[in-house]
């Protein structure tokens, strides 16, 4: 423990060196640790995988009547959840009515190469165009007359799309619009009772902020969630917040909270994927030399003895695209809901500390993870370490397959100018692909080395 301190006081205190000039004064802060309550990562997959988390879904028949059964089965599941997808969980209500739930998994999981990736951030959701694909939702109110039970296991959720859909629209497909979801979940609701109320109770802010959904497997490493670091305290509160879709009471939350802190001991659990490609294995050697003489400082260094510093970056420094953390300042009504909300009490609180930045994350299994930067704006990672590379206008084909080995990332099309929400356009707000441009003091032949480095993590 006396050797890992020093190592924390030596990375941490090279970082701030490195800093002060360039950032007017401002400097790297580094994130305490926090305690969290461990549990049983084997019962931890089975609640993920077939746990009712939420307690108001779509009927099961009325799902396979609109979607029909799936054959993969993917997560080898037994009975009807093995004849729905991986982001779904069949589960029984109250009244013995089996209901389709929406999990975790549709955005912490994904496919690559044809297989499923647990905890890889999926990328491919479209929620650019989220109010045409949900009208049909509606039609569920049909149900009232035809079958009441039916309709009264869907009403929470409906209510819930119906609300959530105006404010949760994307400009371009594969970024997620988490912060949203989550800002108009908790305008309406008690923040002690979690009780619905019908209006806001809270300021709704406009803007849909852009996130890319970051690999589950990097949390273990981490002392603060999300983004911007703001996430500190207990793990298993932000990460059941989904809850918030359906959720009745504080009650019904306790319950589903005693599951979670098994669904944080899973995430744990999970590894990084090994990168599937030819390695140069002296090339790899050089890059280790030069990312740890370049990169370390922020994003850590890795294999036997490897640290992790947990520094949060000021904007001044990053440079990257500020709508995300600025939002925080910007709307601290969301802040106060949180601190002062059943998720911040006794037992295991959790609370949200705003920064003006971003955390510089773990970087194990990153060559998997793209697109890069947290609102997904750079599609490899010779991109993020070659700005001039960085296209403003950008599209690609969302197939699994479709993946460039050799820069670490998704093969893409450029554009010459914006095409609608048919391409990723750099040049709105909080679409930015600015910033960190670090890795143009490289040269050419040192950012290759780098690249094949990243490939080894």
């Amino acid at each position: 423990m006396k050797k890992r301190g020093y190592i924390l006081l030596v990375i941490t205190s090279f970082a701030f060196a490195a800093f002060t000039k360039a950032s007017n004064g401002d400097m790297p802060v580094a994130i305490p640790a926090g305690e969290q309550k461990m549990g049983d990562a084997a019962k931890g997959y089975e609640y993920l995988t077939t746990g009712d988390f939420l307690k108001s879904g779509l009927p099961y028949d009325v799902f396979i009547m609109a979607r029909g059964e799936r054959n993969n089965n993917l997560l080898h599941r037994t009975g009807k959840n093995a004849t729905v997808e991986y982001g779904y969980n069949v589960v029984s209500n109250k009244d013995s009515i089996d209901i389709v739930i929406p999990t975790c998994l549709h955005c912490h999981a994904e496919l690559f190469a044809g297989k499923l990736v647990m905890g890889l951030g999926n990328a491919s959701t479209d929620f650019s165009n989220i109010n045409a694909q949900n009208k049909n939702l509606s039609m569920l109110k049909m149900l009232r007359l035809t079958a009441p039970k039916k309709y009264k296991a869907v009403e929470a959720f409906i209510r819930s799309v119906n609300t959530i859909d105006p404010y949760i629209e994307t400009e371009a497909r594969g970024v997620n619009p988490a912060d949203k979801l989550a800002a108009v979940l908790v305008a309406h609701r008690n923040p002690q009772t979690l009780k619905w109320s019908s209006k806001a109770l809270i300021e709704i802010p406009q803007e849909v902020i852009p996130t890319d959904v970051p690999a589950w497997w990097l949390l273990k490493k981490k002392n603060a969630m999300f983004y911007t670091g703001f996430g500190r305290g207990d793990f298993s509160k932000f990460l059941m917040m989904s809850n918030l879709l359906t959720v009745s009471d504080s009650a019904e939350a306790r319950e589903v909270s005693s599951h979670f802190s098994d669904v944080l001991a899973y995430i744990y659990s999970i590894k990084p994927p090994l990168y599937e490609g030819h390695i140069n294995e002296a090339q790899a050697q050089e890059g280790k030399v030069v990312f740890n003489n370049n990169c370390s400082r922020c994003h850590g260094t890795y294999g036997e003895g490897g640290y992790y510093p947990n520094l949060l970056i000021p904007g001044s420094i990053i440079g990257t695209d500020s709508m995300l953390y600025l939002a925080n300042q910007q709307n601290p009504q969301f802040i106060e809901w949180f601190n002062k909300s059943w998720f911040a009490m006794e037992p295991n609180p959790a609370k949200l500390a705003p920064f003006n930045g971003y955390i510089a994350p773990p970087l194990d299994g990153v060559w998997i993870t793209a697109p890069y930067f947290h609102n997904g704006s750079v599609p490899t990672i010779e991109a993020v370490l070659n700005s001039k590379l960085r296209p403003a206008f950008w599209t690609r084909s969302f197939s699994n397959t479709d993946y460039d080995y050799s820069h670490l990332g998704w093969k893409y099309k450029s554009f010459p100018a914006a095409d609608g929400k048919k391409s990723y356009n750099t040049t709105l707000p909080g679409y930015g692909n600015y910033g960190h441009y670090f890795g143009d003091a490289l040269n050419n032949k040192e950012r290759d080395a780098v690249i094949e480095y990243l490939k080894t993590l």
